[in-house]
């Protein structure tokens, strides 16, 4: 089982992030449009908690698991990438036509992790579009249409060492033994 927990960055940001909010209610007091920024840094502060706070991603030999939701990877059908790497998020369309859209807030080596994890344990699904199979280069023709790939043959012996053990393999063949003298001086 790995598990994937958000990257520590979101939850400090989302605390400069009031901090900010908190200086432009200041500087609002004394001039209104300050409010403007100190709302949009409050929705900043909001999406930054949201992705701090986000449940650990679990992945198993059987199923992925995000919070308490358990999927299994043979339901996943299909894994789409959007342009978003980091934090990562995926389209998963389930075998029952069900969209979900996975978000991994992590840093950059861990969005690339699971995503290497997720797409190599969905082997029924299609990977950006391409079967599971081409995706990692199995594909594998039909039967008859399969070509033998020949062993190579590593020379052993130089070229004249061949030539002697055929000789003597032929004479072994012929004769019976490879000793010069009478078979009868050894008994």
């Amino acid at each position: 089982m790995t598990r994937y927990l958000p990257a520590r960055y979101y939850l400090w940001f989302g605390v400069a992030a009031v901090a900010l909010t908190g200086f432009s209610g200041w500087l609002g007091w004394s001039w209104p449009w300050a409010y403007l920024p100190a709302g949009l840094s409050l929705l900043t502060a909001a999406a930054l908690f949201a992705m701090a706070f986000h449940p650990p991603i679990e992945v198993h030999d059987g199923y992925l698991s995000i919070g308490k939701r358990h999927i299994p990877w043979m339901d996943i059908r299909r894994l789409d990438r959007t342009g978003w790497i980091s934090p990562l998020v995926l389209r998963l369309t389930l075998y029952d036509d069900t969209r979900f859209l996975l978000v991994y807030p992590g840093d950059l080596d861990s969005c690339n992790s699971l995503l290497r994890h997720l797409r190599r344990f969905a082997s029924d699904a299609l990977i950006d579009g391409i079967p599971y199979r081409q995706y990692w280069g199995e594909l594998l023709a039909p039967g008859s249409e399969r070509k033998q790939v020949p062993t190579t043959r590593y020379r052993i012996l130089r070229p004249e060492d061949e030539a002697e053990v055929e000789r003597l393999y032929q004479r072994l063949k012929t004769v019976g033994n490879l000793d010069q003298k009478n078979s009868s001086d050894e008994k």
